[in-house]
């Protein structure tokens, strides 16, 4: 049954519900997909093929009494080791951190999924800490691109997007400081939320503040929306999440855009060089969401680059992350991490509050500009997948991932609700990923409009080839 590692979450459960195959079959086929990919990409830092087995044949045993647990009863779920999943250690990508102890806590979005019944196939490679747009760590080698296994995946989801756009499972959770959904899932040809921050509750608070969201990443928008109607449910460990979402997330998606006014910005003003096979694919989507009925004019939002304000909130966070270790520890980190932990610990308390000032401004101006715009659309990123195990592009004169992430991290400045689809592919077969912006709390509305890509056929790639083998395979643990 491998074409059910094709199916979105949506299907599988059209497919439990109607008795064609059964959790079990389906949490059978994803496992055996991330097997036979692990070596080429390296997408899990482990595979829990028994638990999964044991919570598939629950979920089937629920469905052949008719009593499915939730909303995602039996649907195979990967997870990014940066969140708590109980009966494992969390890594987060760094040798700094010991697996034994007890590890008996679920994160919020973990805790949901699991009430609903998903299954927990494994835990995907991070950079360590999160704290780059690629992913490679110290702990995990390198997880790369499945489109091209000598390009890289992305970051800092990296691992959760190359198992979606595999076929190791439907669903993956992932988190999003700067862009850590969107810029995997836009390399990987999947689809990636950032919600509004507080939308999906978080814990333990993330020490890069409120900068980071935890979001869906999935094959399509549809099933973006289910996994949020779960996602978004309360935990009181976060004092800062929202309230829910009136009617939920999937009832809104056939509202459609007709109507809505699509501010379209294909270079934040000529701020941005971008590629010309990315800078035709998104005008292209642009002109789909148009042709179904949305009111679309070239605008650009009203900033220039915040970046020096968000790497002094960044590094901040990086250096409180590693407060704690000892030298000796810290040697051990990532070199890149090292480096900005340093230039975060030298900034001081008037300095990160400048930053917030900068922030603050620039919320303001994104508020005001969506009085006069339901959404904004951008492309993703303005390149391609680079070469795997690099943080900047060869030749680009870049020195941090910042600098090839111009569309993305501004975003998390203004806590904005952010998606990206996949909208083609360049001259080399590599993704390429349009970004639809919310106002605040409007989660919905670009949920609307991401749908609307797909059912217009203008949303989604094909999959990735088979992977072949690469001669430096990192191993991966099982259980």
């Amino acid at each position: 049954m491998s074409e059910l590692t094709e199916l979105t979450a949506v299907r599988l459960l059209d497919g439990y519900r109607a008795g064609e195959f059964s959790p079990v079959d389906a949490v059978r086929a994803v496992l055996r997909r991330a097997e036979q990919t692990q070596p080429a990409v390296n997408a899990f830092v482990r595979i829990e093929a028994r638990g999964a087995l044991e919570q598939a044949e629950a979920s089937a045993g629920r469905w052949r009494r008719g009593e499915p647990r939730g909303l995602l009863d039996g649907v195979p779920v990967a997870v990014k080791d940066l969140l708590l999943l109980r009966g494992g250690p969390t890594l987060r990508g760094s040798r700094t951190i010991r697996p034994e102890g007890t590890w008996d806590q679920d994160a919020p979005a973990v805790a949901r999924l699991r009430e609903h019944g998903a299954v927990f196939t494994g835990r995907t490679t991070t950079p360590e800490f999160g704290w780059k747009g690629v992913t490679d760590s110290p702990l995990s080698g390198i997880t790369r691109n499945p489109y091209d296994v000598s390009r890289t995946a992305g970051g800092s989801s990296g691992g959760s997007a190359v198992a979606v756009a595999s076929g190791a499972g439907p669903l993956a959770l992932g988190t999003d400081g700067g862009g850590s959904v969107r810029i995997p899932a836009a390399f990987c040809g999947i689809f990636g939320l950032k919600p509004t921050y507080g939308r999906v509750p978080l814990y333990p608070a993330s020490p890069f503040g409120t900068l980071s969201h935890v979001g869906p990443m999935t094959r399509d928008a549809a099933d973006a929306a289910l996994m949020m109607d779960v996602i978004s449910g309360p935990d009181p460990r976060d004092w800062s999440q929202l309230a829910p979402v009136a009617g939920g997330f999937r009832a809104a998606l056939d509202e459609g855009v007709r109507g809505l006014r699509v501010a379209y910005s294909p270079s934040l003003g000529g701020q941005v060089a971008v590629r010309p096979a990315v800078a035709a694919a998104v005008r292209r989507a642009v002109e789909c969401l148009a042709a179904r009925g949305a009111y679309v004019e070239e605008s650009d939002p009203d900033f220039s680059g915040p970046v020096d304000a968000f790497h002094t909130l960044w590094f901040c966070g990086a250096a409180r992350v590693v407060q704690h270790l000892t030298p000796a520890q810290r040697q051990s980190l990532d070199p890149g991490l090292r480096e900005i932990c340093g230039q975060g610990a030298r900034r001081s308390a008037l300095d990160y509050l400048a930053a917030v000032d900068v922030r603050t401004d620039l919320g303001r101006r994104m508020g005001r500009f969506h009085t006069a715009y339901d959404l904004l659309v951008t492309p993703t990123l303005p390149i391609t997948a680079f070469e795997a195990g690099a943080e900047v592009p060869k030749g680009s004169g870049h020195r941090r991932w910042t600098g090839w992430t111009p569309f993305t991290y501004p975003f998390n400045l203004t806590q904005q609700p952010a998606a990206t689809v996949p909208c083609g592919v360049d001259g080399d077969g590599l993704p390429i990923g349009v970004q639809i912006v919310g106002a605040r709390h409007a989660d919905t509305v670009v949920l609307r409009a991401a749908h609307a890509l797909y059912e217009a056929g203008a949303g989604g790639v094909a999959p990735p080839p088979a992977p072949g083998p690469r001669p430096d395979a990192e191993g991966v643990r099982r259980a």
